[in-house]
């Protein structure tokens, strides 16, 4: 059965970096398309970053494209989140999840098979 297990979640500061990984179980990272989402107490989950199998095409909500990279490494069957210049309202809990289609757009983004999450925390 296909199981992700997020890490790296902390405390940080305005302007930190942190990395996010995400090991998966069950299948190979490169035969799956996955996401990254993060979920506000109160607000809808919400995804901000999908990665395609196979050709590693990556996409990004536009809060933060320029700031987060996602990558994946197949030996490891990780994928990461590398998030730079750490903002407050960067604070959530983070996921990551197969998403259902296809990583096509950020705004069709719908999880399956959730993670336990990650807490990341930005004080300013």
């Amino acid at each position: 059965q296909l199981q992700f297990v997020e890490s790296g979640g902390a405390s940080v500061q305005s302007g930190a970096s942190l990395r996010l990984s995400c090991v998966a179980s069950g299948s190979a990272v490169n035969d799956l398309y996955i996401g990254w989402f993060r979920q506000v107490p109160g607000k809808e989950r919400e995804g901000i970053s999908c990665i395609d199998k196979g050709n590693r095409d990556t996409i990004y909500a536009d809060s933060v494209k320029g700031r987060f990279t996602m990558s994946r490494d197949n030996a490891r069957n990780t994928v990461y989140l590398n998030m730079d210049s750490l903002e407050p309202e960067d604070t959530a809990v983070y996921f990551c999840a197969l998403d259902r289609n296809y990583c096509l757009t950020i705004k069709t983004m719908v999880g399956k098979n959730w993670g336990p999450g990650t807490q990341v925390t930005v004080t300013s």
